[in-house]
């Protein structure tokens, strides 16, 4: 027998379209995904270790404690959980299928909730200090270094965005860029260029972050492309905003992306282009990628999905 509705991912998004799903009474099934391919069981909250902004927690939370409770309430429930990957889905023809594995599940609707992952440069050293002064997210983390010196690694709309926030809080904020020129758009450049407390490094890439012995960033050692010039810039964190992954490559035979491979959903709704088929979280939502954001479309998926097999009189007892 199908089920009513199996959600495909556990971050911020998809345990709370599971907690919604299964106080709708549709019994949900939550594959969470097993530390591969960029799905997380948990998301990437997995990886931080103080959350801040999220209401509700005035003197803030670990990203894994905030997890759990998350899980925990999707499981009070009702919630099935599986702790695997999906390998493959076919959505062909309804009730689509879902594969782990040899194992086959059936559902009416589908949420998927897989999330997307930072870029990162590659760097050992900046693997040893993520969350120690390394980070992927200047609205997630900037607040802990304000009146300090940062840097921003990257050229496009997303590293000005982020370079223009901390400027905000911070004392001083070095944007470290690869090539001679931006590649974001004008108006971006113009606020940064503007802005006193943005300083540029032309034709530079990081090689070292510093340092890795004490457990926090006291600067980056970076050498220039053109002259092979090595130096060091003072910091007291790294942001590296070079993009984001979306996890979706077993939809994108069956479903419509961007040019990034994000997720298409209709406006002001969660549903993709195929009936049934739901999209939440940052695996569609390339703009605020934030844990608060990604409840709430979480949220909305699975009401979109409660309502949709109550109009189609789908919905398995």
């Amino acid at each position: 027998m199908p089920r009513n509705v199996i959600i495909i991912g556990s971050g911020p998004a998809g345990l709370t379209a599971a907690i919604y799903a299964a106080r709708a009474n549709l019994k949900p099934l939550c594959i969470e995904g097993q530390m591969m391919d960029g799905m997380i069981p948990g998301g990437q909250l997995m990886f931080t270790t103080d959350v801040e902004n999220y209401p509700g927690f005035p003197e803030g939370v670990t990203g894994p404690d905030m997890m759990k409770k998350f899980r925990d309430q999707a499981e009070r429930f009702g919630t099935e959980l599986i702790t695997a990957d999906v390998d493959r889905v076919d959505l062909s023809e309804r009730p689509y299928k879902v594969y782990v594995g040899d194992d086959e599940y059936v559902g009416h609707a589908i949420i998927i909730a897989t999330g997307a992952s930072a870029r990162w440069l590659g760097l050992d050293s900046e693997h040893a200090l993520k969350n120690r002064g390394v980070s992927a997210c200047a609205t997630c983390d900037g607040y802990f270094f304000r009146d300090q010196e940062v840097t921003v690694i990257g050229g496009g709309d997303t590293a000005m965005e982020e370079a223009l926030y901390l400027a905000g809080l911070c004392k001083k904020v070095t944007v470290i860029h690869r090539r001679d020129e931006l590649r974001a758009s004008k108006i971006m450049q113009e606020r940064a260029f503007k802005n006193p407390k943005i300083h540029f490094e032309w034709d530079t890439v990081v090689t070292k972050v510093l340092d890795v012995e004490k457990g926090e960033v006291t600067g980056v050692e970076v050498q220039n492309t053109k002259t092979q010039e090595q130096k060091v810039i003072p910091c007291t964190g790294m942001f590296v905003a070079i993009g984001h992954i979306p996890s979706t490559k077993v939809f994108r035979d069956w479903l419509d992306t961007d040019d990034n491979g994000y997720l298409i959903t209709k406006p002001d709704s969660t549903l993709t282009n195929l009936e049934g088929v739901y999209a939440c979280g940052d695996v569609q939502d390339h703009v605020f990628r934030q844990a608060v954001t990604a409840a709430g479309t979480g949220c909305m998926a699975a009401i979109e999905a409660e309502r949709w097999l109550a109009e189609n009189e789908l919905t398995e007892s």
